[in-house]
C-alpha cells in the first residue's frame, strides 16, 4: 500500500537536489495510490462527499480526484460526489474567496455547512464570542453527514501531522456518533479494506495519508495546483504575543498597549482565524518555498541519520547490544515511518533498547514504531 521510497532519498544531500531535480517517480506512485483509493471508495459506497476547505492538503485530493473520475479534455464532466465545507464564520475571506472561484471554475457542487446555524439550533454553545470554534465544528460536519446521508467522506488528514492522525487508516471508522474508536478500525492487510456499516456510522477516507509534507508541496508545485494567497509570503499587519505573530482581523483586533507592525508573512495552515499564526517569512515563490521547507528537515534528518549509522557502526559483542532511547530523536514522524518501513536494518537483525537500569524496553523496531503510531 505505501509508495516505494529509495534510501538515497533518505540522505540530506540528495534532498539539496530535489526542489531543481524532483523525483517523479515518488510522486507519480503517490499519485497513484490516491487515484486507487478515491476509486475504491467511490465503488464501496453510495453517498461519498469530498472534504474542501481551500487549504492545501484538501487542494490536493480534489486535484486527485480530478485526474481520478473526469476525462481529460471534457470540461463538461463531474465528480461523481459533492463537495463539502464547514464554515465556521472565523474563516480567512481570501481563502473563501479562493474556495468560491475554484469550485466555480471547475464546475462542481459545493455544500456549505454553516456553524452559526448549529449555533442557532442551540446543538452548540459558545463559552465567549470570540473563542475558537475548531474544537465545534465537529457538531456541525456531524449535522451535515446526517442531513445528506453521507456514508463516506473523503479528507487530506495525512499521518505525519501529528500523533492523533498518524493512528488513522486509510478507511477510518466513525461510529453513529461521529467518534473515532481505536477497537473498532479494521485491518488493511494486501490493500483489502472492510467497508462495511451499521445503520448510522460512517467512514473517513484519507488518500494523501501516506504523504508528507514535503510530498504535498513538491506535487502542488509539479501539477501547478492552485492555492489561496495566504501560503506565500505576503505583507500582513500583526502583533508579536509570546513569540507568535497574530495577525490582526476584526477577529483578533490589537489589544491596549500591543505594537502593531507590517511584516512579510506567510500561513503554513489556513483554519480558524482566532487560532492561525504565520511565521515570517521572505519567499514569494513557491520554489523558494520549498528550499527553505528542505532546510528545516535537514537538521531532524540529520539527527536521526547519526543514530542510525551510530548503531550500525557499534561493534556487537553479544546477540543484543544496548542502546539507550535518547539515542533515538524522533523529530520528524513522517520520516520515521519511512525509515522503518524501508531503511532501519531488518527483523533478523534488530537489537534492544534498554533504561538506564539496563531493562529491557524493546526493539529499535519496536521504539520508532511507537514514536509513529502512539
Amino acid at each position: 500500500m505505501n509508495a516505494p521510497l529509495l534510501q538515497d532519498r533518505l540522505l540530506p544531500e540528495a534532498d539539496a537536489l530535489a526542489v531543481t531535480r524532483p523525483d517523479r517517480g515518488q510522486l507519480e506512485a503517490l499519485e497513484e495510490e490516491g487515484i486507487f483509493i478515491l476509486r475504491e471508495t467511490v465503488a464501496a459506497f453510495e453517498r461519498p462527499a469530498l472534504l474542501f476547505s481551500g487549504g492545501k492538503d484538501s487542494c490536493v485530493v480534489l486535484h486527485l480526484a480530478q485526474k481520478a473520475f473526469k476525462l481529460a479534455g471534457h470540461s463538461g464532466t463531474r465528480l461523481p460526489f459533492p463537495l463539502l465545507h464547514v464554515d465556521t464564520g472565523h474563516n480567512f475571506p481570501e481563502v473563501l474567496a479562493f474556495r468560491d472561484a475554484h469550485v466555480a471554475a471547475l464546475g462542481e457542487r459545493l455544500i456549505v455547512a454553516h456553524l452559526e446555524d448549529s449555533i442557532a439550533r442551540g446543538s452548540v454553545r459558545l463559552g465567549s464570542p470570540g473563542e475558537s470554534r475548531n474544537g465545534h465544528q465537529s457538531v456541525t460536519l456531524m449535522e451535515a453527514t446526517l442531513e445528506h446521508r453521507f456514508d463516506v467522506l473523503i479528507g487530506g488528514a495525512r499521518r505525519d501531522e501529528e500523533k492523533a492522525r498518524a493512528k488513522e487508516r486509510i478507511l477510518s471508522h466513525r461510529d453513529a456518533f461521529g467518534q473515532w474508536q481505536p477497537k473498532e478500525q479494521r485491518p488493511e492487510l494486501w490493500t483489502l479494506f472492510n467497508t462495511r456499516l451499521k445503520p448510522g456510522e460512517h467512514m473517513r477516507a484519507f488518500p494523501i495519508s501516506n504523504w508528507t509534507e514535503l510530498d504535498v508541496w513538491m506535487y502542488i508545485d509539479a501539477e501547478r495546483i492552485p492555492l489561496p494567497s495566504l501560503y506565500l509570503s505576503h505583507r500582513r499587519e500583526v502583533v508579536r504575543k509570546k513569540g507568535l505573530l497574530v495577525p490582526v482581523t476584526p477577529l483578533t483586533p490589537p489589544l491596549a498597549g500591543e505594537v502593531v507592525e507590517a511584516v512579510d508573512v506567510r500561513f503554513r495552515t489556513v483554519g480558524d482565524i482566532t487560532c492561525t499564526c504565520p511565521v515570517e517569512s521572505s519567499p514569494r515563490r513557491r520554489r523558494d518555498l520549498h528550499r527553505r521547507q528542505l532546510r528545516s528537515l535537514h537538521a531532524a534528518r540529520r539527527d536521526i541519520l547519526a543514530a542510525r549509522h551510530d548503531l550500525l557502526a557499534r561493534p556487537v559483542n553479544h546477540r543484543r547490544p544496548n542502546i539507550r532511547p535518547a539515542q533515538v530523536h524522533a523529530h520528524h514522524i513522517g520520516f520515521i515511518r519511512h525509515l522503518v518501513c524501508h531503511a532501519l536494518p531488518s527483523r533478523e537483525s534488530r537489537v534492544s533498547i534498554t533504561d538506564g537500569a539496563g531493562d529491557v524496553k524493546g526493539s529499535w523496531h519496536s521504539l520508532c514504531y511507537n514514536q509513529c503510531y502512539e
